[in-house]
């Protein structure tokens, strides 16, 4: 039978019920896995999303979008003629989705990103059974082995203690959507803090987000233009701010020292060349072994790789004995993209 989800020019595409997951031009019907920027893109005439990232995808996609979204909750069944669509916890972010669609008989589950250990601000992920899996693949490399988050939380800690101990502003760079919530409530787990946390507007606003969807974040003080340098030494402050600032006037202006909170911390020579005092090995996708255990969890007799190290990841699945493909092969023909880690 034809796959129920195919690529075409404007993304993943289910034939039988006339619609879209993640499409990176504007469509019709598009089914959204989250609401990072590289999966929720502005110009579709219909939304759907799980219903608690809808304030994020509006927050994302423009106040113009609101009368195009439509919230389900996880479980939810939908139909689009014959095909039956449910929306499943991802554990990436808050709201985040895997996609299950079943047509005739046939089950695949689309995987959006992905993620299997424990996170305090989000659903975590849900196993779905499938024939056929389209996994992400963003650390689909044996290196990649990610520690436990609140032990990393611990030395964010003991770093920041450093700081303030020198004199210094600690500045933790990470992702505005989910990377900044995930790691102000885990180093909240561990106990008081020892000095304000100042957070840029941009993640500030996705604070606000979470909050209101009933995520108990700690305590935050918006970061503006007012608040000066020599004041927030002296607090012993630590600032959370969006890896993009990490190069501009932006670092310069509150000198210190800084951190990158990533996955790809765990590369040797990326901090370097980043010019970081510290990175952070955190991440909202699976490592390798997680990759792993989630597509071998599913049953799937087939499995569809896309994004980051796809052709290594398919490799190994096919070592194993699974019909696994590159879906940059099998649609060679049609753009592919990477995701945002």
């Amino acid at each position: 039978m034809q796959d129920l989800v195919v690529v075409r020019e404007n993304g993943l595409y289910c034939p039988s019920g006339d619609f879209y997951i993640d499409p990176h031009r504007p469509v019709a019907r598009a089914l959204i896995t989250h609401g990072h920027s590289d999966h929720a893109r502005a110009g579709s005439q219909t939304y759907i999303a799980e219903r608690s990232g809808l304030s994020i995808l509006r927050h994302r996609l423009g106040d113009d979008a609101h009368s195009r979204l439509q919230g389900v909750a996880y479980g939810e069944t939908l139909f689009f003629g014959e095909t039956r669509v449910s929306f499943h916890p991802a554990g990436h972010v808050l709201g985040s989705a895997q996609i299950r669609i079943e047509h005739e008989g046939h089950v695949t589950v689309v995987s959006g990103d992905y993620k299997t250990v424990f996170d305090p601000t989000c659903v975590p992920l849900e196993v779905v059974p499938c024939d056929t899996f389209i996994t992400e693949s963003t650390f689909g490399l044996p290196i990649y082995r990610f520690p436990d988050s609140e032990k990393v939380a611990g030395e964010i800690l003991q770093w920041w203690e450093v700081c303030r101990s020198n004199g210094k502003i600690a500045t933790l760079f990470a992702y505005s959507l989910g990377k900044a919530q995930r790691i102000l409530k885990t180093l909240s787990l561990l106990g008081a803090f020892p000095a304000p946390i100042y957070t840029h507007p941009a993640v500030e606003a996705i604070n606000e987000l979470y909050r209101q969807e009933g995520v108990n974040l700690p305590d935050t003080r918006l970061l503006t233009s007012e608040h000066k340098a020599q004041t927030l030494r002296q607090e012993g402050a630590l600032i959370i701010a969006p890896p993009g600032l990490a190069e501009n006037s932006f670092g310069r202006r509150f000198e210190g020292e800084s951190a990158f909170l990533s996955g790809w911390m765990q590369v040797r020579g990326i901090r370097r060349r980043r010019a970081l005092d510290r990175g952070f090995i955190v991440s909202d996708h699976a490592d390798f072994q997680g990759l792993i255990k989630t597509v071998e969890g599913t049953g799937a007799r087939r499995v569809l790789v896309t994004h980051g190290s796809a052709q290594a990841l398919v490799r190994y699945l096919q070592e194993r004995g699974l019909q696994a493909f590159d879906l940059n092969d099998l649609y060679s023909h049609h753009e592919q993209y990477a995701g945002e880690e």
